[in-house]
């Protein structure tokens, strides 16, 4: 609104309160529940909306109290996690593949260590053979 809309307001509601004195008793009852009626609507209109926001707080024993420590500290509880998972994951595909080394260095030993020619070691049933005995 500029100045000039402002300056009318103004003036409007002068005049309509210079003659309120003389309006019957009737009509201001009427004015005045209207007036509280729109004010209610109004306020319900503007009261604020609720909305569920989630905030990453620590888990302990003081009820939250870690809320408002440091953003660093909410992020370490999302980075600590993910390290772990990491750690956990290399750890087991070392062990498997260690696993299978000690299998295949197993497998080999006992080949080496029997006596058979080195014609059955060129043929496909003692591949078939092997294969059977690594499962």
């Amino acid at each position: 609104m500029n100045a000039r809309e402002i300056n009318f307001a103004y003036k409007v509601r002068h005049a309509l309160n210079e003659q309120l004195d003389q309006l019957p008793s009737a009509t201001t009852d009427r004015l005045a529940s209207a007036r509280m009626q729109a004010l209610s609507v109004k306020r319900k209109e503007h009261t604020p909306l609720r909305a569920f926001a989630a905030v990453p707080v620590l888990a302990t024993t003081s009820g939250g109290a870690m809320r408002g420590l440091s953003p660093w500290l909410n992020r370490a509880g999302l980075i600590i996690p993910a390290i772990v998972l990491a750690v956990g994951l290399t750890g087991m595909y070392n062990y498997e593949q260690q696993k299978h080394i000690t299998e295949t260095a197993d497998i080999d030993a006992a080949v080496l260590s029997d006596d058979l020619p080195l014609s059955a070691y060129l043929d496909h049933g003692f591949s078939a053979y092997l294969a059977r005995q690594t499962d």
